[in-house]
């Protein structure tokens, strides 16, 4: 199983212009946050090396990153496929009700479910998109007639099975 530390950068563009402003990022603490992006293990010193700045004032920058909420963590990314969750799968939610009780429910039970690695509340005619890891058709079949469909609230639901990944990363580089 490989694993990469990675750092947790996840900013909308409304976002990231928020706190731009708000904890006055520069070009030295733009170009730690790419490193970082890269390779989210490296020492302060390899860090220091890669932007042109000493160990400590590296470290000190880190340190406001992190309290600002920048930096929001540390994470190691693991291949899916290699623990043999080879297959994802794209599912749409439409609920009988758009209400703050209906929406608050659904999320409630779905945060329950392992299988869901992402869920997002969506504008449009769908009310969320998951992203739903599985090792096969047979445990998707499951996961949606045994405990999906059944979820208070769930009016439809389309699923779509990608091809191929085309490109993938954990956040929008600075």
């Amino acid at each position: 199983m490989q694993l990469i530390l990675f750092m947790d950068m996840v900013l909308s563009a409304l976002m990231k212009d928020f706190l731009v402003t708000s904890t006055k990022l520069d070009e030295i603490d733009l170009r730690i946050l790419r490193e970082l992006g890269k390779d989210g293990r490296m020492t302060a010193a390899e860090l220091s090396q890669r932007v042109g700045l000493s160990a400590t004032p590296v470290i000190r920058r880190l340190k406001q990153l992190e309290g600002s909420g920048v930096i929001r963590g540390y994470i190691a990314l693991i291949d899916e496929a290699a623990l043999g969750y080879t297959m994802s799968v794209f599912v749409s939610v439409k609920l009988d009700r758009q209400v703050d009780h209906a929406l608050r429910s659904f999320e409630s039970a779905i945060s329950l479910f392992p299988e869901v690695v992402d869920c997002w509340l969506m504008t449009g005619n769908r009310d969320y998109l998951l992203r739903i890891a599985v090792t096969g058709l047979k445990e998707f079949e499951e996961l949606m007639i045994e405990r999906l469909v059944k979820i208070d609230g769930v009016a439809s639901i389309e699923s779509s099975i990608p091809i191929r990944r085309v490109k993938a990363g954990i956040s929008r580089s600075p």
